[in-house]
């Protein structure tokens, strides 16, 4: 049986100076959806220090739900009732970044692509949290990249390693959880019919197969893109495996005997292929390609090259 949680209920509390009060909508199923031992004991783990963590670090690949994770324990946080606030770690350490009025619930993005300056920026801002009543303000980091092996290899301060891990959770990538697959797909199906005010879809003969095969480099974000490209192609409310714009085994083989040679290995070339190749899959929509590949359909066109311009 597949548990699926919802958001706690939370009784009001007192006014924040600087914080807004919202409503907690119930989170999206797909947010929270998953079998996987090793997801579940990260929401176990959550569930016990949300009500006392102050700083934080979530650590996993593109797409692999670290902003899912960090609302979640916004959801169990005394933070709770308050909103979400997703700062780019880059933009906010170089804007609004005062450690005298920071409040509520703050999720850095990408604090591995900050350089020396941003780090030791950040690193005051953390000093300057530490020696604050518990409970105001909590800060949690994403990274893509372990932040302590960037530190052991010189890339971050380990101070500030040291100090983001103390409460560290690790998403382990989609391809790890594959027993998350077929929840995640119905969950995520249901979402994206909401969204499009269609009617509720199935999978067909032949499509979980071919989403449990795939590796999902992109993950779960990857995952939501393949299902609302199917979505487009259904036929009758039935998802057909030939809707997937996935490869099979077949085409993967084929396109691993197209890729660049040795000889050719510049990452243009590299990059040129992938996006080929995604860009065939998708029987030459570049919208669709595009939201695939998470880049702007400008960015595609760059990349392809000025003909593609002239023939969309």
């Amino acid at each position: 049986m597949i548990s699926m949680q919802t958001a706690a209920t939370f009784q009001p509390r007192p006014s924040v100076p600087g914080l807004k009060l919202v409503d907690l909508d119930p989170f999206p199923a797909a947010q929270i959806v998953g079998v996987n031992p090793a997801w579940r004991k990260l929401l176990m783990q959550a569930d016990m220090v949300a009500p006392h963590v102050q700083v934080a670090a979530v650590e996993g690949e593109q797409g692999a739900g670290k902003q899912t994770l960090a609302r979640y324990l916004h959801s169990r946080s005394p933070q709770a009732r308050w909103a979400f606030q997703r700062r780019d770690a880059r933009e906010w350490l170089a804007s609004d970044a005062d450690p005298a009025t920071l409040s509520g619930f703050i999720y850095l993005d990408r604090v591995d692509l900050l350089a020396s300056p941003g780090q030791g920026l950040l690193l005051g801002v953390l000093k300057t949290l530490q020696d604050r009543p518990a409970g105001r303000t909590v800060v949690v980091a994403s990274s893509q990249t372990p932040l302590r092996q960037m530190a052991g290899q010189g890339q971050l301060l380990p101070d500030l390693a040291f100090r983001l891990t103390a409460v560290r959770f690790g998403i382990p990538p989609l391809r790890q959880r594959r027993e998350d697959i077929a929840p995640l797909a119905l969950a995520l199906l249901d979402r994206i019919c909401t969204r499009y005010q269609q009617r509720p879809v199935t999978l067909g003969p032949g499509a979980l197969p071919r989403l449990l095969q795939h590796n999902w480099p992109g993950n779960v974000r990857e995952l939501a893109s393949v299902l609302e490209a199917a979505l487009l192609e259904a036929v009758n409310g039935v998802i057909r495996a030939e809707d997937l714009p996935i490869p099979t085994e077949a085409e993967s083989a084929k396109a691993l005997q197209s890729a660049p040679t040795s000889a050719h290995l510049t990452l243009d070339a590299v990059i040129q292929h992938h996006v080929q190749y995604v860009l065939d899959l998708n029987h030459g929509n570049k919208l669709r390609t595009a939201r695939q590949l998470g880049i702007s359909r400008s960015t595609l066109y760059r990349i392809l090259g000025n003909e593609a311009l002239l023939t969309h």
